[in-house]
């Protein structure tokens, strides 16, 4: 049993390369030749857990985009394309058919036929849509939805309780200022911030200042690897409650955190950063912001930033879970196990909400925040870099996983409290505070909602966990790719320009490449079948990868060191993810 199991070494192998673990086969069939063949893509995990090295390709390109947008000097150009005439003209058709759709309302004809006119006119206007969504247009030209229900608004004034903030106009600008130095040495700091949320409730810490380890909250001083740490010190005064629904909203309160920055700095705040588990349990999130801000300004905005949950109050359970309202049929609603009462529907507990005298059922705040600069170009930044993509491969959960029997039971408790808790208007836990979710269907089960907030795996929060700003490198995922690609191309043409080499030079994978640049529409793809003849099973296909490979890394490693002259900075890959 000690023996190394052959499928273990494989994994070992391929995860030491860099190939993909678990490759999609695709038939890829050319429309104009006929011709069909079986070729495979990286299966594009984030995951560790599921393809290391999809995920650690995908941890270096966000090194690389961070590295790259951090302490720009100019602003990154993004000047969408005018649409095509072709784009142009369906839009053209697109609002005729809106106007004769209007026009069809003030014609004198019986409504039956209006209402077969108007059936034949939408089904047109979905067509068309359908043939707007295959464009490279960007986005909706109308709602999806015609007969939308109109938004509730709220008030928009802020929360006596709160501090005001400076509110400038939002200069475009995206990049920092530049300071000038001795010996004409121009400086261009930039920041790193953390932003905690507030304290549940004392927890066991380890505090150390050099090599001077600081006491506890409950006297003592642990170890860097203590069983209790993360922990509270008082389980039965650990605002529970407050800690699962700070977590549940937590991707909100950063969206208004960084509204907050944009309007009170006065220009553009460019970040990217990702959002972890402390050791309490509790999301944090890193960031790098391009440009610099004075640390009163930013704790002033982390005070006075709050997230309003305007939903009907939950603040007491009127159900249990042992003891849910039941689906009537002939109501269409759950009602009273008791009284047969149906509950409060949806629509009307927001009705109450509308009152003058209507408080949020809760809102949501930070805590502490550490923000420090960065200059370009040190050690600080690359390890500052590292650090915030340091658990990006991981799941949420994977990098707080409780070992002692302490934080088993302090992960259960808020586990616990998160399963009865609402995370949405359309969770089934709303049955257990006396109000119907909306939309509300038969099969609901109380304490069993399917929402990820619930899970063990997320622990509260769901929003997404790397977060980067649209102008921070002027660049999405697939242009660093891109560029990756190019540089690497360049590299075993022999040069090392900035350019495609020679079409001739790189054989006929290249040509098809170029080919199918050119004609979009030449090829069509579809997942191959285990089963089929000429897919390989999975562990020979995992072995020629690996092969090819090592014989690709050979080459470009002989093509490096035959480059004449040394390697462009700007040339070269940031970041070795292509």
């Amino acid at each position: 049993m000690r023996k190394p199991l052959a499928k273990d070494a494989l994994r070992q192998l391929a995860e030491q390369h860099g190939v993909c673990v678990r490759p999609l086969a695709l038939r890829r069939t050319d429309t104009e030749t006929g011709v069909t063949e079986v070729v495979e893509v990286p299966c594009g995990a984030t995951l560790a857990a599921k393809c290391k090295p999809c995920a650690e390709r995908g941890r270096r390109l966000r090194i690389q985009q961070i590295r790259e947008g951090w302490h720009l000097a100019d602003e990154p150009a993004i000047r969408p394309e005018h649409p095509s005439e072709d784009v142009l003209s369906l839009v053209r058709v697109r609002a005729h058919m809106e106007f004769e759709r209007e026009a069809l309302q003030y014609q004198p004809m019986h409504p039956d036929e209006r209402a077969a006119q108007l059936v034949d006119l939408d089904q047109g206007i979905s067509e068309l849509d359908e043939a707007l969504a295959a464009t490279d247009l960007r986005g909706h030209l109308t709602p999806r939805e015609r007969t939308d229900r109109p938004r509730r608004k709220r008030s928009t004034k802020r929360r006596q309780d709160s501090p005001d903030l400076p509110r400038l106009p939002v200069d475009p600008r995206t990049v920092g200022r530049a300071y000038a130095g001795r010996a004409g040495k121009t400086y261009r700091p930039s920041m790193l911030v953390t932003l905690t949320l507030g304290s549940h409730g004392p927890v066991h810490s380890h505090f150390r200042r050099g090599a001077y380890v600081a006491p506890c909250e409950c006297g003592q001083r642990h170890g860097p690897h203590d069983d209790v740490l993360g922990t509270p010190v008082d389980p039965a005064g650990y605002d529970y409650r407050r800690a699962a629904l700070d977590s549940i909203h937590f991707a909100r309160v950063l969206d208004r955190w960084w509204q907050n920055v944009r309007r009170a700095a006065g220009w553009n705040v460019q970040y990217a950063g990702a959002v972890e588990l402390q050791r309490r349990l509790a999301p944090h999130a890193h960031f790098a912001i391009r440009g610099t801000l004075p640390r009163r300004l930013l704790k002033q905005i982390a005070a006075a930033t709050y997230h309003q949950v305007w939903w009907p109050a939950f603040d007491e359970p009127v159900y249990t879970v042992d003891r849910p309202p039941v689906w009537d049929v002939e109501e269409q609603a759950y009602v009273d196990p008791k009284t047969r009462q149906p509950l409060t529907p949806w629509s009307h507990a927001l009705d109450e909400l509308e009152e003058s005298d209507a408080r949020p059922a809760y809102v949501a705040r930070l805590g502490r925040i550490d923000a420090r600069g960065i200059e370009q170009g040190t050690k600080d930044a690359e390890r500052s870099i590292r650090y915030v993509t340091k658990y990006v491969t991981k799941d949420l959960t994977d990098q707080a996983k409780p070992r002692s029997e302490a934080q088993k039971a302090h992960f259960d408790r808020l586990h616990a409290e998160l399963s009865v808790l609402p995370c949405s208007p359309t969770c089934a836990n709303w049955l257990l505070y006396g109000v119907q979710p909306d939309g509300v269907k038969a099969g609901l089960t109380p304490g069993r909602c399917t929402g990820k907030v619930h899970q063990r795996s997320t622990l509260g929060f769901t929003g997404r966990r790397v977060l980067v700003s649209r102008q921070w490198s002027g660049k999405t995922l697939a242009d660093h790719r891109a560029d990756n690609r190019a540089w690497i191309r360049a590299i075993l043409a022999g040069g090392m320009a900035d350019t495609y080499p020679a079409d001739e030079d790189q054989g006929d994978e290249h040509g098809q490449d170029q080919a199918a640049a050119d004609n979009p529409q030449r090829y069509r793809f579809e997942l191959a079948r285990p089963e089929d003849p000429d897919v390989l099973p999975l562990e020979h296909r995992i072995l020629r990868a690996v092969s090819a490979r090592i014989r690709w890394r050979t080459d470009l490693d002989a093509a490096r060191q035959r480059a004449s002259g040394p390697v462009s900075a700007t040339a070269a890959p940031l970041s070795p993810a292509a």
